[in-house]
């Protein structure tokens, strides 16, 4: 038998597969595909104090070997939440972890205080990594002293698991990854999309309403492989791996450059099915090579 199970601060995932927010809705779209519970852990849609229509059309584009997407964040607000999705994620037999955003650090504090008091969401992510929202966002991920304000206002007013997610849009993200860990956060999540454009040639115009929107999809993996590695050895704390995860191969490799768990995200609008299908070939991998338990594998590259 295999061991998938890992834990984060003092919170347990059956394994370490975990969707990645924007890319799996808030997990209902997928129950006619997948049996949620098989999963380690869901991260659902961005959420934000307030309504936010998110940015105009058009607002996504594919690319080689990815997509650009500028959403902006696009949801109904925490009142929504508590009052439609909250009842129905409630009832999966899974991790189900919210993924908060703000303008402002007050917002992120008041959005904290209202998903602490949710009992069935045992963690949040929090965002300050988003490349595609004019205020707030990439704006405190990518200052070093804004990241560090966000992360200890957010901490004092939270008492559950807390995972910051990272953008890689830095000059040094173990800088931002330290800095997490010394506020106390329990996990990072890297890296959310890089900063990317493509313009359409037949009307000369950009592809995307904002211009520049955030990259995702296997394009990333190389760069999000090395920020993974450079990162998990920074800091002593768990690191999720994210950006290009396709197949049990791809998430394997980023266990090995030292994640922990992994988010899948893009490689869901491909195949609503991957997430599981990766859970079940991380643990043939690891029965094929002799491991009994999923941590053997984490950072051995570097052994």
């Amino acid at each position: 038998m295999v061991n998938l199970g890992l834990t984060i601060g003092n919170l347990k995932f059956r394994n370490p597969v975990i969707t990645a927010s924007g890319t799996f809705g808030n997990g209902s779209e997928f129950d006619d595909f997948i049996d949620i519970s098989r999963l380690g852990g869901v991260v659902l849609k961005g959420t934000t104090l307030e309504l936010r229509e998110g940015n105009p059309y058009p607002r996504m584009a594919e690319t080689a070997s990815g997509m650009l997407n500028s959403v902006g964040l696009q949801n109904k607000g925490i009142d929504y939440f508590e009052r439609e999705i909250y009842p129905r994620v409630s009832a999966y037999d899974t991790n189900v972890i919210v993924n908060i955003n703000g303008s402002y650090i007050e917002d992120y504090v008041a959005l904290a205080e209202r998903v602490n008091r949710l009992e069935k969401i045992p963690a949040i992510e929090l965002n300050i990594s988003c490349p595609n929202v004019k205020m707030g966002g990439m704006a405190f991920g990518t200052n070093p002293v804004t990241a560090r304000e966000v992360i200890r206002a957010v901490r004092a007013a939270y008492s559950k698991v807390l995972i910051v997610k990272l953008s890689p849009n830095v000059t040094d993200i173990t800088e931002f990854a330290r800095i997490s860990e010394e506020e106390g956060a329990e996990s990072v999540s890297l890296i959310n999309t890089l900063l990317g454009m493509a313009v359409d040639v037949k009307s000369m115009k950009p592809s995307l309403s904002t211009i520049t929107g955030g990259l995702s999809g296997p394009a990333v993996k190389p760069v999000a492989l090395r920020m993974v590695w450079q990162v998990a050895n920074a800091v002593r704390i768990p690191v999720i791996g994210i950006g290009g995860i396709m197949t049990a191969n791809d998430a394997i490799e980023f266990m090995l450059a030292g994640a922990s768990a992994v988010q899948v995200g893009t490689a869901s609008f491909i195949d609503p099915q991957v997430s599981v299908k990766i859970v079940e070939g991380i643990e043939k991998y690891l029965a094929d090579k002799k491991f009994s338990d999923v941590k053997d594998i984490t950072g051995r590259i570097n052994r």
